[in-house]
């Protein structure tokens, strides 16, 4: 008997979750989120989406509930916008494809008695597998509009590299992919890449301006460049497609043999350079995401401690070989400035590690970019930077006076203060205007500090009255000075406007110009042979119409020139006039009704035949010359009037 009662307590909760579905489903209604009449034109109902969708954007409207209401307008106009979901609505309230009365029926029917006869609730019950609101919830956090992916992504795709899925509903492959899916999202997110999800009928205008027209589509960013993902959804395939997006240079592989060289090179490219020990073979992707983030502040190489040829480093660093090891140097290659050790490297400890040691302790300012980091603007009295410039001339090797300078940048504790020296012949303006008008800074060195007031270039700065030779007195009148100016800043009493730096490591105009091809002759490839085809096929077609066209025309002329000078040129002819050595035109008597040549005057004897088509039907604006000759003198004054219509006109005379 309880069994009876606990059977008939389960259908009477089935039937009623199936009427609260029933009524879920006629809860939403596409017209009236519309605002159409079920007899609207698909005119009426795009213009009435267009209307709600600028009213309602997430973008624009900034009530709470307007993301979804966006939502519901979107998935209102893909119903009645597509004329088969509008008709299964119209008929069955549903807008599901290829999904009539009678097989909603079945699956009902087939549900209710398979849980009848086994008492088990399937979680496909409560929710349909193509549901959107339960799949979205995966990826919400990641949904992009346009205006976030043109003012967000695409901007940070210069610092990280992202990975954006393209998706809809009712798509099968979507729900396949999505377990894949979200397990290289965890494992990439941790280790610094962007991921995106873009919803192809919520997003319609960010997904073809992506060049997506299918889904599930997967693509990859980098430096505003989009790349297709083309091979199999598995985890190792998207964690390989994430990094060929990388550039192949970011990281040297460095041994016993080139070490030296690599950490010297800080002088030329005026960065700090970063080293990472570790058993590995290959280099670690997190460290080649990290080395793309900071590309143009450090340069970033690699030591693979079981490879034989890296003892010396090893030995020479004290590296326990065992333990990934970070180590960076500036200046001084014999000894890192910083290491870290950790068998577990997380991109914020490196991250942190590395933002700490951005710059050189005496950088050389090599951009206007480059001064406005080192030596920021004041924004308030406790916010004051002060920048200690030495003004040196370039050498091949480390001057004595700048190897002072470092030393003494060394030593300093404070950090109100930042150390930089600049090439005097290479920013020739810019030091000009911090040394004083004396014959005696001719040739030598000076150190000058400054601040800086605005970013219009105005300072306020002072440059020590003797030139800088790294002498002990010297260190001593540059520290007394940075001591008073901790109590007065007065002390800097001259003011000038700085001029702009020169960017010194920027490309000339040919590499710009050669990089700026190879980029664009590399993205007409990718999207021709890889990307956006039905994008492209306009583009093909007119491009293909024209060559068509152009070639078609030069064929056709090629062979009109060819048959006129073999009409106009009878080789026997031209022969024995060259033999001959006469001036005098050669002539061909023709049929009078053949159309003239181009190229030539038409001579044509006047008879009663001709006389109507060429005196009488003369169109406006033509003329005749009628030669009126003899049977006597037709040879000897017919040959002078051609040469005289010859010399006329420059052309040959055929009668």
């Amino acid at each position: 008997m309880e069994v009876r009662k606990l059977s008939i307590s389960w259908q009477f909760l089935i039937v009623l979750v199936l009427i609260l579905q029933i009524l879920s489903a006629l809860d939403f209604d596409p017209y009236r989120v519309l605002g159409v009449s079920r007899t609207a034109s698909q005119a009426d109902i795009k213009k009435a989406y267009k209307k709600l969708a600028r009213e309602w954007h997430p973008d624009k409207n900034k009530d709470p509930g307007a993301e979804d209401k966006f939502i519901q307008i979107s998935k209102a106009y893909e119903i009645l916008s597509n004329e088969e979901k509008r008709s299964n609505y119209d008929q069955y309230g549903d807008a599901g494809e290829n999904q009539g009365y009678q097989k909603q029926q079945q699956q009902r029917e087939y549900r209710f008695r398979h849980f009848h006869e086994n008492f088990y609730f399937d979680e496909s019950f409560f929710h349909f597998p193509f549901n959107s609101e339960r799949r979205d919830s995966i990826d919400e956090k990641y949904l992009l509009h346009f205006s976030h992916y043109v003012n967000e992504v695409v901007p940070d795709s210069f610092k990280k590299p992202y990975l954006i899925k393209i998706t809809s509903d009712w798509c099968f492959s979507c729900i396949h992919i999505e377990p894949v899916w979200k397990e290289v999202v965890q494992e990439l997110e941790e280790l610094g890449v962007g991921i995106g999800v873009v919803h192809a009928g919520y997003e319609r205008r960010l997904a073809h301006h992506l060049g997506a027209h299918s889904t599930p589509s997967i693509l990859g960013i980098i430096n505003g460049k989009i790349s297709f993902f083309h091979n199999a959804v598995v985890r190792e395939n998207l964690r390989q497609f994430v990094e060929s997006l990388l550039p192949g240079n970011l990281v040297e592989k460095v041994t016993n043999k080139n070490y030296v060289r690599f950490l010297s090179g800080w002088q030329q490219e005026n960065k700090p350079h970063v080293l990472l020990f570790d058993q590995t073979p290959i280099v670690p992707l997190l460290y080649k995401l990290t080395a793309f983030a900071y590309k143009d502040y450090l340069s970033f190489g690699y030591v693979y401690v079981g490879l034989r040829g890296t003892e010396e480093m090893t030995r020479r660093y004290n590296i326990n070989v065992y333990t990934p090891t970070l180590l960076i140097f500036k200046e001084h290659i014999n000894k890192p400035a910083d290491v870290i050790q950790a068998r577990g490297m997380k991109k914020q400890i490196i991250d942190d590690f590395i933002t700490q040691n951005k710059y050189l302790l005496a950088a050389r300012l090599t951009s206007q970019k480059l001064f406005h980091e080192l030596c920021p603007v004041k924004r308030s009295h406790r916010q004051r930077k002060y920048c200690v410039v030495l003004l040196t001339a370039e050498t091949a090797k480390l001057s004595k006076p700048f190897e002072a300078f470092l030393s003494f940048a060394l030593a300093n504790t404070q950090d109100t203060v930042r150390f930089v020296h600049v090439y005097s012949n290479r920013q020739q303006e810019f030091a000009d205007t911090l040394l004083p008008d004396s014959e005696a800074f001719q040739g030598k060195s000076a150190v000058s500090i400054l601040e800086r007031r605005n970013t219009a270039g105005r300072v306020v700065y002072k440059t020590l009255e003797d030139p800088w030779t790294g002498s002990e007195s010297d260190k001593f009148i540059l520290l007394g000075y940075l001591d008073q100016l901790r109590k007065d800043p007065a002390l800097l009493s001259s003011e000038a406007v700085l001029p702009d730096l020169t960017d010194e490591l920027a490309p000339v105009f040919l590499l710009r110009w050669f990089y700026s091809a190879s980029d664009y002759i590399s993205d007409c490839w990718d999207s021709i042979f890889h990307n956006n085809w039905r994008e492209m096929m306009p583009l093909l077609s007119l491009i293909f119409s024209a060559l068509f066209i152009l070639f078609g025309t030069v064929i056709v002329q090629a062979f009109s020139d060819s048959n006129d000078e073999r009409e106009s040129s009878p080789p026997g002819k031209e022969e024995a006039q060259e033999k001959t050595g006469k001036t005098e035109p050669s002539f061909t008597k023709e049929n009078s009704s053949k159309i003239p040549k181009k190229g030539f005057v038409e001579v044509t004897e006047l008879t009663d035949v001709t006389y109507t088509s060429n005196l009488v039907r003369l169109r406006p604006g033509h003329m005749n010359v009628v030669l009126i000759l003899s049977n006597s003198t037709k040879t000897s004054l017919l040959q002078k009037f051609a040469l005289e219509v010859y010399t006329f006109t420059g052309k040959i005379i055929r009668w």
